[in-house]
């Protein structure tokens, strides 16, 4: 069984150190999402419709709301050591106002590139020192995420075309029918969602809902819908100690169990196992310089 070796939250998103042996079903994150091989057999993650391989010579990036999976290739030589990190653009902007592009859908134009060796040397100091060390103090553990990431980004994105990227996203305003139904599954998640009733709620006929929902987002409405349960998942774990039972309700499942397949699913692991290794990062720290 895949398991969370350790995982640091925080303001710049979430970074874990995960042994994977089981495939992940196709979901999605609103973070810039980078994977980068530590130990063990190579695999596959599946990103824009292809297997993209991870290596010790290859990094897999994943844009902001981009459907994506674990492949799990070959699982029976072994499990696959890797370093995930979940990075909020909002704390990019924080430090370079251009990174705020980070969250754009086109942010990445690969998603599978060379990995280089100062990056190869970064990831491994951040995956050594999480391995041994039962805190890394918040200045430290920002300053590596954000060293590490700045040095993926750098070769690998399109953050110099910022204007452009703004511009762009200013094209792609969804359709307002489909910003409603957005806000409609957010508003209904812990009431079970119907998307036929919200189809017509938005005056769609439900082809033509969710046929428009994917074009405007890239998500099928469910897909989009999971994401935000796993969020709040995710925060209302690693925020208190409400018992998980609760968290299931509040977040529209109709069984804890229901509650810890779905979890399992998508992160590899149990709620009570996120539980265990997350270490929440709540000190406000000085920002790194940039590069």
């Amino acid at each position: 069984m895949s398991r969370a070796i350790k995982i640091f939250q925080g303001r710049f998103g979430r970074v874990a150190l995960l042994e994977m042996d089981k495939p992940l079903i196709a979901h999605a994150h609103h973070h810039c999402h980078a994977l980068i091989k530590l130990s063990g057999p190579d695999t596959f993650f599946s990103v824009r419709g292809a297997l993209q391989p991870l290596t010790a010579a290859t990094a897999v990036l994943v844009n902001a709301w981009e459907p994506h999976a674990y492949a799990c290739h070959q699982p029976e030589v072994g499990r696959t050591v890797l370093l995930a990190l979940y990075i909020e653009p909002a704390w990019l902007a924080e430090i370079q106002r251009q990174l705020a592009v980070s969250g754009h859908p086109q942010f990445f134009p690969h998603p599978c590139v060379e990995i280089t060796a100062h990056a190869r040397r970064l990831a491994d100091e951040l995956a050594g020192e999480m391995l041994v060390a039962d805190a890394i103090p918040p200045a430290r553990l920002e300053t590596q995420l954000f060293e590490l990431m700045i040095t993926v980004i750098d070769r690998n994105s399109e953050w110099r075309n910022f204007g452009e990227l703004l511009r762009a996203s200013r094209r792609q305003t969804a359709d307002p029918r489909i910003r409603r139904a957005m806000a409609l599954i957010r508003d209904g998640l812990g009431e079970g969602l119907d998307f036929d009733r919200i189809a017509a709620e938005c005056a769609l006929s439900r082809a033509h809902f969710f046929a428009l929902f994917r074009r405007c987002t890239n998500l099928t409405p469910g897909v989009y819908a999971n994401v935000l349960r796993m969020e709040g998942a995710i925060r209302n774990l690693s925020s208190g100690n409400e018992a998980i039972a609760g968290i299931s309700l509040d977040l529209g499942f109709s069984a804890q169990s229901h509650f810890t397949r779905f979890f399992r699913e998508h992160l590899g692991i149990t709620p009570s196992e996120y539980r265990k290794v997350v270490d929440v990062v709540e000190a406000e720290s000085a920002e790194p310089l940039p590069r």
